[in-house]
């Protein structure tokens, strides 16, 4: 376990854990490259990595409000609302008022949002799939379970 700034007079600095060492740095690099790779598939598409993300949760967990998705997501509640309005425009996505409250807007993947996503999955996949290249079935069982107990660590709210 770390030392905590309360348990421990002294905490080691950032260059004597080192940049290598460094978890936060290492999963901003890593989502750096996911996203650019993403980007790249994206382009002939008419897709950003937002509008992806927004469909990949949509196509997993119908139904989820704005705020709910925006968590998701990674997004803030206004780039949020834009990038619903257009996937909106192009068919990709509707909103819904929840049955037993009308305020609420529940929202949902559309046949053309699940056809595209089809289309954006196989290639999303294969960059998924060579993020993991030479790391067995156990080495990414126990990151996912680290990488949970990490989220679970950082979660301001429960969803």
């Amino acid at each position: 376990m770390l030392p905590t700034v309360e348990s421990s007079s002294t905490i080691p600095s950032l260059g004597e854990i080192g940049l290598a060492h460094f978890v936060p740095y290492l999963l901003n690099r890593i989502s750096a490259c996911w996203n650019a790779n993403m980007q790249e598939t994206l382009k002939g598409l008419d897709m950003t990595t937002t509008k992806m993300r927004i469909l990949a949760i949509l196509s997993v967990m119908p139904g989820l409000t704005i705020n709910e998705l925006s968590v998701h997501a990674i997004t803030e509640q206004s780039t949020m609302s834009r990038t619903l309005d257009a996937l909106e425009e192009q068919n990709y996505i509707r909103r819904q008022a929840r049955t037993d409250d009308m305020r609420v807007r529940e929202i949902y993947i559309t046949d053309e949002g699940r056809s595209l996503f089809a289309r954006i999955w196989p290639p999303m996949y294969e960059i998924y799939s060579h993020l993991f290249e030479g790391v067995d079935e156990t080495e990414l069982r126990a990151l996912i379970g680290t990488l949970h107990k990490i989220l679970h660590n950082t979660r301001k709210q429960d969803l």
